[in-house]
């Protein structure tokens, strides 16, 4: 399974790479809007550092669903590294942008999909990778699990090439029931990461190893 970091935070992206875990990057515009307020930076500026970070696939999102607008965008945005992949939502507009950009080997994360249809549909259209919102999916009373679930099925059915990238992802467990049901790919927010080392046993275990050390280090064992 490959992790992607959800975020343009390029301090947090390369704090997660130093740890060796990160496979690729999805941002947004509201991820991208916040940095630019936090930074000053520019977004093209800052898709190229993180794409000169990561070295891997970085979702980048257009801003319009005016086809030929979206589709100038997506060229611009692929200009600023290999690693640059559009992201288009799943509508009727969505797939023509994607069909477009598939034609010219521009890959597509066709995202905000919250049913099977809308899965199948990005399948058919060529995209790289398909984007089931679970948490936003969960917030509203259904199971996003479960749409993942058939979207793997569905995938592995037909031998799509298209990956099911697990998104909207909001906790540690989200993370393990995406890996059982044989998702390709979680995006996984900073905060969510760091928690999935958390278990309140490792931590007890750390403290009770340094309380026996400490009571035999001066015995004049030496570890080499």
């Amino acid at each position: 399974m490959k992790f992607f970091l959800d975020t343009a935070n390029v301090e947090e992206i390369k704090r997660v790479t130093e740890w060796g875990l990160i496979d690729g990057v999805t941002t947004n515009p509201t991820l991208l809007a916040r940095e630019i307020k936090r930074t000053g930076g520019k977004p093209f500026d800052i898709l190229k550092e993180i794409c000169e970070t990561v070295k891997g696939p970085v979702s980048a999102e257009v801003t319009t669903l005016e086809v030929k607008e979206a589709v100038k965008q997506a060229e611009a945005l692929a200009e600023i590294s290999k690693w640059i992949t559009i992201k288009s939502p799943a509508t009727i507009d969505g797939i023509r942008i994607t069909r477009k950009l598939v034609k010219k080997n521009i890959p597509v994360n066709m995202t905000l999909i919250f049913s099977a249809n809308q899965a199948i549909l990005a399948a058919k259209a060529g995209a790289t990778f398909a984007s089931p919102f679970i948490g936003r999916l969960d917030d509203i009373g259904k199971d996003g699990m479960n749409l993942v679930d058939e979207m793997v099925t569905i995938y592995n059915n037909y031998d799509f090439d298209t990956e099911v990238l697990v998104a909207s992802i909001r906790h540690p467990q989200h993370v393990v029931e995406a890996a059982l049901l044989g998702a390709d790919i979680a995006t996984i927010p900073f905060n969510v990461i760091e928690k999935m080392t958390g278990h309140p046993l490792t931590d007890y275990g750390i403290i009770r190893f340094e309380k026996d050390w400490d009571e035999v280090k001066d015995s004049g064992f030496k570890i080499l």
